[in-house]
């Protein structure tokens, strides 16, 4: 396997692995209030979380930037309970508050980007030359977000098809169960820290 398919498969098996579920729990969260012809505006809300994961996946990287894991660990369910209540708590209008959502986005991806780094710069090791990887693991992450984004808009079309269920009760029934879900692994998480000290 050359360095560009390994690399590449790493970044989408990272994000899409199913054992850290977290990250797909956050964009997940994200998605389930946006409708395929809302695409473009998704995409601008993925592009801010982007931005923010990839600059402190760098910093991390090149060591300019260190916070412990066991810290990111608690503070990405907390990225996930944050939206899920923003999500319930404007259900009726969810878009309308856009620009919060942008910010917010742009700092949960430098918590998000954080995480991502731990593992990568685990699997860098010794190696020289840390651009090419982080390229390409970067991009890894982005297509397997990519594939994440589609299959929840397409999970929410059937849903809203077949059950005939209204959008805000999607976002309710989605949102509660991802919020649920975030505060075990927060709650968790925190007391494995705890345990440790």
């Amino acid at each position: 396997m050359n360095d560009f398919s390994l690399w590449f498969t790493m970044g989408i098996q990272h994000i899409c692995d199913l054992q850290g579920y977290d990250h797909i729990l956050f964009i997940a969260s994200l998605c389930i209030l946006f409708d395929l012809h809302e695409w473009k505006k998704l995409l601008a809300l993925i592009t801010a979380f982007t931005i923010g994961h990839c600059i402190t996946l760098a910093l991390s990287v090149f060591n300019l930037l260190v916070i412990p894991a066991s810290i990111i660990e608690i503070l990405i369910p907390i990225t996930i309970i944050i939206t899920c209540i923003t999500n319930i708590l404007h259900r009726e209008n969810p878009l309308t508050n856009i620009r919060h959502y942008y910010f917010s986005v742009l700092l949960f991806g430098f918590i998000h980007g954080m995480g991502f780094s731990y593992l990568l710069k685990s699997l860098l090791g010794s190696e020289e030359n840390i651009l090419s990887p982080l390229f390409l693991f970067n991009l890894g992450l982005e297509t397997g977000q990519v594939i994440i984004v589609v299959f929840v808009l397409l999970i929410s079309l059937i849903l809203q098809t077949l059950t005939r269920l209204k959008k805000q009760t999607i976002i309710i029934l989605v949102s509660g169960t991802t919020l649920c879900t975030a505060l075990w692994m927060a709650t968790d998480r925190t007391l494995i820290l705890m345990n440790k000290h």
